[in-house]
């Protein structure tokens, strides 16, 4: 019930809305960057970019509601933004030019650090809460007497 409640606490605070608001910005421009950027005759890396934002925003857009459920997700959309990061050298066809290179280099970065900074959300709640001034933690005595 503890660890529920103090996911609850994690998903609400402005800095977790923050980061799923910029993860799904950042989902949708990694969508639409192949016409954006203005490379989308690369069809191969436009489906590749379409399929890792979906996929990313998947991940990473139900931090909010389900906290205590998605937050182990929050690695495998890091995952998919290293993902994004080679990708217009790993993908099918010669689509490594400036323009692919650079947007998904920089989507990439930002999508990496946003799932890493989603993954700390609730491992920084917790270091910041203030944990043996409650009444749980004047219980928590290993003796009878200790309390």
């Amino acid at each position: 019930m503890e660890l529920r409640a103090r996911h609850d606490r994690a998903a609400v605070t402005p800095r977790a809305q923050m980061i799923e608001a910029l993860a799904l910005i950042t989902g949708l421009y990694l969508a639409a960057s192949p016409w954006i950027a203005g490379f989308n005759g690369f069809t191969t890396l436009a489906v590749t970019n379409l399929i890792a934002s979906l996929a990313y925003m998947l991940l990473l857009g139900g931090l909010g509601t389900s906290y205590e459920r998605t937050h182990f997700l929050a690695w495998a959309a890091a995952a998919i933004g290293i993902w994004t990061c080679v990708a217009p050298w790993v993908v099918a066809g010669d689509v490594a030019h400036t323009r692919s290179i650079t947007s998904n280099i920089i989507t990439g970065v930002i999508a990496t650090l946003l799932a890493l900074a989603a993954a700390s959300v609730a491992r920084d709640r917790t270091h910041t809460s203030h944990r043996g001034t409650g009444p749980a933690a004047r219980s928590r005595g290993t003796m009878p007497g200790d309390r």
